[in-house]
């Protein structure tokens, strides 16, 4: 089967790299948006007509299922992109609330994200959903700390104390799930769990959404990792694609290539 994986730049492939370990029987096309990032910044018009012109060309590539792997797009478009096409599209929120509804003992549950995904409040409506108070924290420098590839250095590790003295400040005591609501996210775990009090379970998005992908192909798949294929379309520089990629999928990126899309 082949699975087209959406977002806007290259933070979906933190999505990606779990899929692969998860369900490497499929195929997948990715494509990053990288010339219109970031969607942070645009309206929901523009971020669903990006989305789907977008999930329109992974389909014409033969897709047969779309990943949303960006948290913009999933929270201020999921329902307008699932309309458009003709293929089950699976989104980044609604797997990371599933899995923190599960983890969960106090129902109080604090999510970190970008200002745009935060202002969109889709975490806090599918925790509320499932009977849990979210309290919301927007991180803005993670996202270009991580693309600097400081993801262990002095500077991130002060800027997560600063962020996450103010969501278990702000957060009630008893926030025990701490939610990833940024795909940039994850390569920021081994320091967030030095950060993070050692009763708060923290969730990762990217695999919750893969769990959900694994399972709707019918389970985790034993297949080698090794043999699955995969192709990447950028909109921007291929070669910058292919180098902040590899640090995200830490594997070398091969069949990149430069694709243009209507404004």
């Amino acid at each position: 089967m082949k699975i087209g994986v959406f977002d806007s730049g290259v933070g979906g492939l933190t999505v990606l790299k779990e899929l692969v370990r998860k369900a490497p029987q499929a195929e997948y096309l990715y494509f990053g948006d990288t010339a219109r990032l970031p969607y942070g910044s645009k309206s929901a018009e523009t971020v669903a007509r990006y989305t789907i012109s977008a999930c329109k060309f992974l389909r014409q590539h033969g897709a047969e299922m779309m990943v949303i792997a960006c948290n913009t797009a999933t929270s201020q478009a999921l329902p307008q992109i699932t309309e458009a096409m003709d293929v089950p599209v699976i989104g980044v929120v609604e797997p990371g609330a599933d899995a923190a509804a599960k983890l969960t003992k106090s129902n109080k549950v604090a999510v970190i994200a970008t200002a745009g995904t935060v202002g969109s409040q889709a975490y806090r409506r599918a925790l509320a959903a499932r009977g849990i108070e979210a309290h919301e924290q927007a991180c803005p420098l993670f996202v270009p700390l991580v693309e600097e590839g400081w993801v262990d250095h002095p500077v991130t590790e002060q800027v997560a104390h600063v962020y996450m003295d103010e969501v278990f400040r702000n957060g009630s005591k008893e926030t025990d799930v701490l939610v990833l609501g940024c795909t940039h996210y994850p390569l920021l775990r081994p320091l967030l769990r030095r950060v993070v009090p050692k009763h708060v379970a923290i969730v990762d998005s990217a695999e919750s959404t893969a769990e959900a992908v694994a399972e709707k192909l019918g389970g985790a798949s034993k297949s080698d990792t090794r043999n699955c294929k995969l192709s990447f379309f950028a909109t921007d520089s291929v070669e910058k694609f292919r180098k902040l990629g590899e640090r995200f999928m830490e594997q070398s990126l091969d069949n990149v290539q430069h694709i243009d899309l209507e404004p």
